[in-house]
């Protein structure tokens, strides 16, 4: 029998002062890395969501300002974080990170791996060349979608492999009954509930989500629609509600961290984004048996299989949106069918172990590579 692959050191860097989907993966590959005996530190500003969380859970923890992609003292103050940890390899999580992380994991002489989560279009020319050619070794895509927007970049497809962001589903096990949470949030028993979570911009598309509730209450269908998250865009839906008479149907939850007791309360969830990387709300809502309804972008159009686990639409189509939901108001067979199917299309390809076992068999192969000086930008 041969010896047991050796435990790895790895940083992981993370810009971002918000906490979003991105660093629900983040947190779920740190924790499934450790549980396998591999040492993780993770890199992120301070005061950030991810900081607070980090300390929480009783992760290892640097913190680092990182004030833009001109500060180039944090680039500095980066690479002396990494030197120190004294990593196999260093982890970049989001777009500034691959920046700045990338500099500083090359001055640092760390072999380094960023992963894509936007499905933005990526801008051909120097900095991307320079990002993902020559700071780092590849590139993780969370979907064929993601990929797709790197080549047309014109990031070699050598460099990148797909890894799909996961679920825990035990981690989604609702800790109050759903009556409760429905009393809590002003819903009867007999009321059908919508529920989106996402953060409230532009790209989530839920000013369409409201134009589609209007014109539910237009064909005599009254839903009730909640909205767990926060961001900018607060002000504005508040008053697109107000415009289209619909205060006393949508409840704006603010920022929730019990998703599995709204998840189990709610009967259908809804994404109708403009754009998405691949949606770990969708993945969620799946894993606890909710039908779901979204957007045919990006890996959005990958996760939820219509007419399976879901309902897609075109984006920015309000009557399309309409109409699906409409479907599934009218057909509680239906959703039942189409909820049920969700745990079983997270346990294909969705996964907590699958996630964690293909980033480890990346690092591997990169630092396989490292060591043997091929396969990648020329050592420092």
């Amino acid at each position: 029998m041969g010896a047991a692959a050796p435990r790895l050191r790895i940083v992981h860097v993370d810009a971002e002062r918000e906490f979003s989907g991105g660093e629900v993966q983040v947190f779920l590959l740190i924790e499934g890395l450790a549980t396998r005996g591999h040492h993780n530190v993770l890199l992120c500003p301070p005061g950030s969501r991810a900081a607070a969380e980090a300390a929480r859970r009783g992760l290892a923890l640097r913190t680092v300002p990182m004030r833009g992609d001109l500060d180039l003292a944090a680039v500095w103050r980066l690479s002396r974080r990494i030197r120190a940890a004294a990593p196999d390899l260093v982890h970049l999580h989001t777009g500034r990170a691959a920046w700045l992380g990338g500099l500083a994991a090359w001055i640092a002489d760390v072999p380094a791996i960023v992963t894509r989560r936007m499905d933005r279009p990526v801008k051909a020319g120097w900095r991307t060349h320079l990002i993902y050619e020559r700071l780092t070794r590849r590139s993780a895509a969370i979907s064929a979608g993601v990929a797709d927007r790197l080549t047309a970049g014109g990031v070699p497809p050598a460099r990148i492999t797909l890894i799909p962001s996961a679920v825990a589903a035990g981690r989604l096990r609702p800790t109050r009954s759903a009556a409760a949470v429905r009393a809590a949030e002003g819903a009867a028993a007999d009321d059908i509930v919508l529920l989106a979570m996402s953060s409230l911009v532009p790209r989530k598309g839920l000013d369409v989500l409201l134009d589609a509730l209007a014109a539910l209450h237009d064909r005599g269908l009254r839903p009730r629609l909640w909205i767990a998250g926060d961001g900018p865009e607060r002000s504005a839906l508040g008053a697109r509600v107000e415009s289209l008479r619909l205060p006393e149907a949508v409840r704006f939850l603010g920022r929730r961290d019990d998703v599995g007791d709204l998840l189990a309360a709610c009967d259908v969830f809804v994404l109708p984004s403009r754009q998405e990387g691949l949606g770990v709300a969708a993945l969620e809502a799946m894993a606890a048996a909710r039908p779901v309804v979204a957007s045919a972008v990006g890996g959005l159009a990958e996760a939820v299989v219509d007419g399976r686990t879901g309902l897609l639409v075109p984006p920015d189509d309000s009557g399309s949106l309409a109409d699906a939901l409409e479907k599934l108001l009218r057909d509680a067979g239906l959703r039942a069918a189409l909820g049920t199917a969700g745990p079983g299309r997270i346990a294909e390809r969705f996964g907590a172990e699958q996630l964690v076992t293909a980033y480890e068999r990346l690092y591997r192969a990169v630092l396989a590579e490292w060591k043997a000086g091929k396969g990648g930008p020329a050592s420092n």
